[in-house]
């Protein structure tokens, strides 16, 4: 036992030395805990002039018509907006609006008082094309850079493909460059973003949405441009794709250039959200050891994801597919697992997607939900508190860390 904590320690010590002779706070995304961060949410007076954006269904955003399952507990927010839902007592139920650069500043606080590493910044292809979501994502991305340097948290960009046109890859290398000029994401000395996340000696990108089988419009031709622009520029790159990438299956194209891709790549990140629940994960754990197993042939680093639970009844309907949350049980089992199987890192998604019912940081609790005739909100039990997965996240982390202690079972909360 003795032997085991004085290794345990010199591989701590040895991870933070390798920091300090970087310039950089996160020189590598090896044993860290990110999660994926949407911020695509808009209020009508929020500043941004795109309405209620993410919170309404169809246009509108009230009783019987939203498309969140979860809602925020708004408790330490400065700058809150009042919705058209009420409360049991009639009192205002608000909301929050990652334009504001409180409401980014109070999510990376949460971050660092609960241990979490970080955070890949979405940017969506289909938004961005837009003017006003141009504006939006940059001002959340500006935020959040800010919040990220003020807490010394890990930050990375993340492009999402989806909705993207053929043609439009030129214009995602284009944004990047003009990102990479904003905030120096190519400087040596790490003075302008210091916490911008690095892998093997380089800035990480995030492509995500590659080799899905659901009739995109861009395909391989447009990734490898873009794979190939980013690794020209200097940038190392992280490829989200399809839980069954390696085998091509359910959700995968049959097509080896999915793997011709992700050997240019440095990271494989799979998606595993709605995929299995906490009676099927047992199965499904061997994928990601499989998963693991590939990768290292093939001299990729491999990334796992793990999910809370499920949940987009407003969006979809009462009868569409949920995942319990089982208190937390279903969310450690996969950071468990990951664990088991080898994975040095891992992505939690999501921090803040209340529309799929993934969300970490603080949702309210059952007694702390505003009425909802004719939909549902899932509270998080009141035994538990808003923050617990944050918590659990933060938990997760200190695992991946090299902290002992942890194992198989569902860490108690003191």
């Amino acid at each position: 036992m003795k032997r085991t904590l004085i290794f345990l320690t010199i591989c701590i010590l040895s991870f933070h030395a390798k920091a300090q002779h970087s310039p950089f706070h996160y020189p590598s995304y090896k044993g860290l805990v990110m999660a994926g961060y949407q911020g695509w949410f808009n209020t009508p007076t929020d500043g941004a002039n795109r309405g209620w954006h993410h919170y309404e269904h169809r246009g509108v955003f009230a009783p019987g018509s939203c498309e969140v399952d979860l809602w925020p507990d708004m408790r330490e927010y400065k700058k809150q907006y009042p919705s058209p839902f009420r409360f049991a007592d009639s009192s205002v139920a608000n909301v929050f609006s990652p334009y504001d650069q409180s409401s980014v500043d109070l999510h990376f606080k949460w971050m660092k008082d609960y241990g979490i590493d970080g955070v890949f910044m979405q940017r969506f292809v289909a938004e961005v094309r837009n003017p006003s979501g141009k504006q939006h994502f940059n001002t959340v991305l500006h935020h959040a850079m800010t919040a990220a340097k003020r807490n010394d948290r890990a930050i990375c960009i993340m492009y999402d493909l989806s909705g993207m046109n053929p043609g439009e890859e030129l214009f995602l290398l284009h944004d990047l460059d003009e990102l990479t000029k904003e905030y120096g994401l190519l400087e040596k000395s790490g003075k302008t973003s210091p916490t911008y996340l690095h892998h093997h000696g380089k800035p990480l990108i995030t492509i995500w949405g590659v080799g899905f089988n659901d009739h995109r419009k861009y395909g391989f031709k447009e990734a490898e441009t873009i794979i190939d622009g980013l690794k020209a520029r200097g940038f190392s790159v992280m490829l989200g794709v399809p839980t069954y990438w390696r085998e091509f299956g359910a959700d995968a194209l049959h097509d080896e250039a999915l793997h011709a891709l992700l050997r240019k790549c440095d990271i494989v990140a799979p998606w595993f959200v709605g995929r299995y629940d906490q009676a099927a994960y047992p199965a499904f754990h061997e994928t990601v050891v499989k998963d693991i197993a590939w990768c290292k042939e093939n001299h990729v680093d491999y990334v796992p994801l793990a999910f809370p639970g499920f949940s987009w009844r407003n969006m979809n309907g009462p009868a569409a597919h949920t995942i319990a949350r089982n208190k937390g049980a279903f969310f450690w089992q996969q950071v468990a697992g990951a664990k088991e199987a080898g994975a040095e890192m891992l992505y939690i998604a999501m921090f803040d997607e209340m529309n799929e019912g993934t969300s970490i940081f603080k949702c309210a609790t059952e007694s702390k939900l505003p009425l909802h005739p004719g939909g549902v909100f899932v509270g998080i039990e009141d035994e538990l508190g808003s923050d617990h997965y944050l918590w659990l996240a933060g938990q997760a982390a200190n695992w991946f860390h090299g902290k002992p202690g942890y194992g198989e079972n569902l860490p108690k909360r003191k």
